[in-house]
């Protein structure tokens, strides 16, 4: 693909959003922009904050030191269930002191991907587990990446009891999977693969969703929204995800901002 392909050119800007709400999942260090432009990007269309996460320990040094640069970021830290195998004691034990920090407001991602098989399941389960003790020891949100796992994430979840605040980002399950996790109490964020025309299952998973267990990502730089499926994600694209939900949930759209902002204080914390 040639640089000047349309593929990899940055989407022009949504509609901005009638009140602020905020990017529950991004990789701000993964974006080929500087973080003070995704920022202002971001305020332009109504997206005043982000959460930026971590999924190695590299990555999650990085979110930590970003959030505490820029007053409009919040960090989480973990090792990606991918790259469990690299989960020793000694990085866990790093991650926990970065969990401590006062801008890092969440554990994350961490959970189970049978999806791919790049890390061996056993080293998925005992890094999971790890990852849910050190959010219940710090105090944070737990920030978990389920992909084709969810009856043995939800299990382990059960088995080793859950933190007081438990996401799960780019929510992939379906009304019933939505449902289960509405009775427990988990939050699930949307990202914008909910605005793709094959996602029925999970429009109809956000339809049933609480709107009090309900938050909006862009899982950026990845899973752009339509009508840019394919091309750069970032903060600044969460305005048509949002859209699609209020849509879907038959909510007015000032009402849905309002909602998941105040979701957002609760999980990660005041700004």
């Amino acid at each position: 693909m040639s640089r000047g392909d349309s593929r990899e050119a940055a989407p022009p800007p949504p509609e901005p959003l009638p009140v602020e709400v905020f990017d529950s999942h991004c990789h701000l260090d993964i974006l080929k922009t500087p973080v003070p432009e995704v920022l202002a990007a971001a305020r332009s269309v109504g997206i005043r904050r982000a959460v930026t996460v971590g999924y190695d320990l590299a990555s999650s040094r990085w979110c930590a030191e970003a959030a505490a640069e820029h007053d409009d970021v919040y960090a989480a830290v973990a090792i990606h269930p991918n790259d469990a195998g690299d989960a020793t004691d000694e990085v866990l034990d790093e991650i926990a002191s970065l969990a401590a920090l006062p801008h890092v407001r969440a554990v994350g991602e961490t959970g189970l991907d049978y999806y791919r098989d790049w890390a061996d399941p056993g080293d998925q389960h005992r890094s999971f587990r790890a990852h849910i003790d050190i959010a219940k020891r710090t105090g944070t949100a737990l920030v978990i990446h389920d992909r084709d796992a969810h009856d043995d994430v939800l299990r382990v979840l059960t088995e080793e009891g859950p933190p007081d605040q438990v996401v799960f980002h780019c929510f992939s399950g379906d009304r019933e999977m939505a449902k289960v996790c509405a009775d427990r109490g988990y939050v699930m964020s949307f990202a914008g693969n909910v605005t793709f025309k094959n996602a029925g299952d999970l429009r109809e998973a956000a339809e049933v969703a609480p709107p009090e267990l309900l938050l909006v990502e862009t899982d950026a730089p990845y899973l752009t929204p339509v009508p840019y499926r394919g091309r750069p994600n970032a903060p600044y694209l969460v305005p048509l995800t949002a859209r699609c939900l209020a849509e879907v949930k038959g909510m007015d759209l000032t009402e849905l901002c309002d909602t998941i902002s105040r979701n957002g204080e609760r999980v990660f914390g005041p700004w």
